[in-house]
């Protein structure tokens, strides 16, 4: 039978049964008989988990408490000169099981938080081969097979696009609720939505090892991992428990010796130690602890943000130094130009020569030199490309040497260069031996970057610090843009894990050091770090792995936000944990002098968990962002 139908049940034959046994007089076994049935249709489970815990040798939980109780109260009336407590027996196990259906359905709220996730990962794939599209788990796709995905659909796997554009809502994966245009050589996320075309995509990663599988893979492995709070909540349980059982046990025995009648003064004691066993029983601990941190787990993944395990957030709570690499974390990652200098030709020419002499090249700087110029329709000839290391490349472009590269091979050619006076990557250009001018590139910062900042010292956050292996210019540039703390340049990884050990040695004992990266090369540092955060879905396969927490996109901004969502559970966490423990303590002092009437014992008991509880659903409720 369903616990609510139960419960309902149980409520109406406790209420016949109060009215019987005021309305007929009989003996006090039979009114035991007519309590009987409501209290072991309600009672029936606790009883057979405290049977099971006493064959388990591990008794002592809150089950075997409640028993105890209980069956004591039911028997306590058959003590000369005491009066019966059939009713409060039966309130007792209703309210307890009240208190478990509001737990479950929390819990059960907290787990919808977590679950939605699943919905991230389609259970079939269109496969196209030999002009046939054909239906087939994902698992059976293997790397470098096509498979088509149609408006409406979700990307069952990685891939690059190869026919088609389309724009992806990508809000499962990233929080954001902006669509993301894509075409052809772009890269699609398994998880996001198709929205517009028909894509054909090839795949990039076997099912397991696709985005959505591994989120979901971290989001499964987090309910493992028990921060120290939880942890404690559960030893403390366990030690707890029998202490209160043998203290019960003592002010039914002991203090009725210093009573003229043992007899007399004994079923007085017993009834105190009852109620001494009903407010004792650790509910309100044992269940609104754990719930909290499953509650904060899940309110994160709704805003796109996954921690790896409860412990983390006792960890992001103790943060007060974030450490940030800067390429790809604090900037875009990819070059751009951004000011374009000429000198007697002009600004449009000057990049149209860059571009052509670089058009061969895969490096950074001729990626956005290239990306810069748009226009591909020219009847330019480009001969004659020859690198040099270190300096540049040079090449006949329409019977012209045209030479692209840095200072010293302005110097090897005898031009003279002009100073400038931007931060970034100085591309220098001469014509035939004569300076014809330089185009600044340099790695754009992210729009958030500066909110990122600000938003993490209005969260308490006492020191921001940038490493990156850039040289010192356009380190300091991108520092003090952003107004970040401290910053250090031209670190090579293993020259970042330094930095990252003189940080943690230098935090106080209370604070924690937390990274935030997305390159491979940073995945050490991650491990290293006392939090590491990994950027987004895009960031590569090692950093996400070593990381103890991922944002879903690429904004720096939700470090703070994550922070935010760890304090506000570890606040709700210590909420529940001092009002549980003062109303109890403050009850049990009551019953041991013999003040407190077994349905003060009840509220204390069942009345304070409910309210836990209720306190801890407040967690799932994180859709606030950090101020």
């Amino acid at each position: 039978m369903k616990k609510p139908i139960r419960i309902l049940l149980t409520a109406v034959l406790l209420a016949g049964a109060v009215w019987l046994t005021h309305s007929v007089k009989m003996p006090v076994w039979q009114q035991l008989l007519v309590f009987l049935v409501p209290y072991l249709l309600i009672s029936y489970d606790v009883l057979g988990e405290a049977w099971e815990g006493i064959m388990d040798r591990e008794p002592f939980d809150e089950n075997l408490l409640m028993c105890i109780a209980t069956i004591g109260a039911l028997l306590i009336g058959f003590l000369p000169g005491v009066d019966t407590q059939f009713p409060e027996a039966v309130f007792v196990m209703l309210f307890f099981q009240i208190g478990e259906l509001f737990e479950h359905y929390a819990e059960h709220r907290s787990r919808d938080a977590i679950s939605h996730l699943m919905e991230i990962r389609p259970d079939s794939a269109r496969l196209v081969a030999d002009g046939q599209t054909t239906t087939v788990t994902p698992d059976k796709v293997a790397v470098g097979d096509v498979i088509e995905v149609r408006p409406g659909e979700r990307i069952p796997l990685d891939g690059i696009i190869t026919t088609g554009s389309s724009s992806l809502n990508t809000v499962a994966l990233t929080g954001e609720s902006m669509p993301r245009d894509v075409t052809v050589g772009d890269e699609a996320l398994s998880g996001c939505v198709n929205i517009s075309g028909v894509l054909h995509l090839r795949v990039a990663k076997v099912f397991s090892e696709s985005t959505a599988s591994k989120i979901l893979q971290m989001v499964e492995e987090a309910g493992e991992r028990k921060s120290r709070s939880e942890t404690f909540i559960t030893r403390f349980a366990r030690v707890y428990t029998p202490i209160v059982v043998i203290l019960a046990l003592l002010v039914a025995i002991i203090p009725p010796f210093f009573h003229a009648s043992w007899a007399a003064a004994f079923p007085i004691w017993l009834e105190r130690a009852l109620t001494f066993l009903v407010v004792s029983c650790p509910c309100a601990l044992v269940m609104s602890v754990p719930l909290t941190f499953f509650g904060g787990i899940g309110g994160a993944s709704r805003q796109g943000i996954l921690i790896k395990g409860s412990s983390f957030i006792d960890m992001l709570n103790k943060v007060r130094t974030v450490v940030f690499d800067k390429t790809g974390t604090l900037t875009e990652g990819q070059f751009q130009v951004e000011v374009i200098h000429p000198e007697d030709i002009s600004a449009d020419e000057l990049l149209h020569l860059a571009a052509h002499v670089e058009h061969y090249s895969t490096h950074p700087i001729a990626i956005a030199l290239k990306e810069a110029w748009k226009d591909t329709c020219t009847d330019c000839e480009v001969s004659e490309v020859k690198e040099t290391a270190g300096q540049g490349l040079s090449a006949m472009v329409n019977g012209k040497r045209v030479c692209v590269g840095n200072a010293r091979m302005m110097d090897a050619i005898g031009a003279t260069i002009r100073p400038c006076p931007h931060t970034g990557t100085i591309v220098h250009v001469a014509i035939d031996g004569q300076y014809a001018g330089h185009i600044v590139v340099a790695d754009k910062v992210k729009a958030d970057a500066e909110t990122a900042i600000s938003k993490l010292h209005n969260v308490g956050v006492t020191k921001t610090v940038m490493l990156t292996g850039d040289h010192e210019a356009v380190a300091a540039h991108v520092a003090n843009s952003l107004k970040v703390d401290e910053y250090h340049s031209g670190l090579l990884p293993e020259g970042k894990i330094a930095e990252i050990e003189r940080l943690l040695h230098k935090e106080p004992r209370e604070g924690a050091v937390a990274f935030v990266g997305d390159g491979i090369n940073d995945a050490p540092v991650l491990a290293r770090a006392d939090v590491g955060i990994a950027m987004g879905a895009l960031g590569s396969d090692a950093a996400i792995e070593a990381a103890d927490v991922v944002l879903m996109d690429d904004k720096p901004s939700k470090v703070a936000q994550a922070i935010t969502i760890a304090r506000h559970t570890i606040a709700i966490a210590r909420q529940n944990t001092i009002f549980a423990i003062g109303v109890k303590v403050l009850v049990l002092l009551l019953a041991t002098i013999g003040l407190a009437t077994m349905w003060m014992a009840i509220f204390a008991d069942v009345g304070v968990m409910v309210l836990c509880v209720l306190n801890a659903m407040r967690t799932l409720r994180t859709t606030h962002q950090a101020k």
